[in-house]
């Protein structure tokens, strides 16, 4: 029987728990993009609370992306320095990180937000060599994964989306010439860095023109293929499905499920967990292994130490989406103030 807290196998890597926390904004960062005292505390928390795998924040490629009003980007000098302490420090509980890397908007000079159809092969040759040269960073400040953002709107998720990309040379048409933009920034990753290469892909988008799970399904087989060496599974704009009113009704449960199917590398399921109880759930009813939280990690970045305390344990995440929709790393719910029982309590209870 599966239990979150097992010890696993996650490709070459060894975790204390079925858990992968996923970050998402970088709210508490300086202005200059330095790593502030509240991210190491906060990373720290995180990874003596019991999690497997952490993987970071969003790192927005490019500083005038929409993502760099939000989060952290790698483009400022000390980026590897402040990096490398940081993966220090989470290595120091055994835990291995990922650097997650994505980016919405492509600009060039005066052309704002160049769309997939109007991406020249230079611009293609400039995008794959920033994402190589990010990854080379990672490398260096001692990362032990990256996470490529081929999910929910993302640019390469558009790229390698026939809704959005109708060229018609070699990046176009066919599901394996949509996807030769990442194909070959894998093959040099994999020649140039230790890294292990995840892959957060969207499990289907849900538009008549947009990538059905069938696709999905053949798109994970060829990452597998040329090197990929795990995958999330996610959706676009996945926080709205994931509600107060509808989180017992995770929508992607399925989807990694079959997906998991067809590939023999570690597949994540990708939000809507929130209780001890619902994720042991999942475990033992499918063929799913290992589960992502953002969120309740937001909310406590150490509810997992509690978790393991009272084998029953639910997040105190509301599924607000406040800390989603406001862009920050910080709860806006306030913790409950917990009376701790005295002695004599302890005692009489007896």
């Amino acid at each position: 029987m599966k239990d979150l807290f097992d010890y696993v196998e996650f490709g070459d890597l060894k975790l204390n728990s079925r858990i992968v926390r996923t970050g998402l904004w970088e709210s508490e960062r300086e202005k200059s993009g330095n790593f502030t005292p509240e991210i190491y505390t906060r990373y720290e928390n995180i990874a003596a609370s019991g999690v497997g795998l952490i993987i970071s924040e969003v790192f927005s490629l490019y500083p005038r992306d929409v993502f760099s009003k939000y989060t952290n980007t790698i483009n400022y000098n000390r980026f590897v320095r402040e990096a490398k302490d940081l993966t220090d420090m989470v290595h120091i509980y055994d835990v291995p990180i990922f650097a997650q890397l994505g980016f919405v908007q492509f600009h060039k000079k005066a052309e704002h937000n160049v769309q997939v159809d109007d991406v020249t092969i230079e611009d293609i040759r400039k995008i794959q060599t920033d994402i190589i040269i990010a990854a080379q960073k990672f490398d260096y400040a001692g990362f032990d994964g990256i996470q490529l953002g081929l999910g929910n709107y993302y640019f390469l998720a558009r790229f390698i989306n026939p809704n959005f990309n109708h060229r018609t040379d070699r990046y176009g048409g066919s599901t394996l010439n949509r996807l030769k933009i990442v194909l070959e920034i894998i093959k040099v990753i994999k020649q140039n860095t230790k890294l292990h290469i995840n892959v957060r892909l969207n499990a289907f988008d849900g538009t008549n023109m947009g990538m059905s799970l069938d696709e999905t399904i053949e798109i994970c087989r060829i990452l597998e293929k040329y090197g990929v060496d795990s995958l999330q599974i996610t959706r676009p704009r996945s926080p709205q499905f994931f509600t107060q009113e509808n989180k017992e009704k995770n929508p992607l449960i399925e989807a990694t499920n079959e997906i998991i199917k067809h590939v023999d590398i570690p597949v994540i399921l990708g939000g809507g967990s929130n209780s001890q109880n619902q994720i042991n759930d999942i475990l033992n009813t499918t063929d799913i292994d290992y589960i992502s939280m953002q969120r309740p990690f937001v909310a406590d970045p150490s509810f997992l130490v509690d978790w393991q305390v009272l084998g029953d344990g639910v997040s105190r995440c509301i599924t607000c989406n406040n800390c989603y929709w406001k862009k920050t790393s910080t709860c806006f719910i306030k913790p409950c103030k917990v009376e701790t029982p005295s002695l004599e309590d302890d005692v009489l209870d007896e």
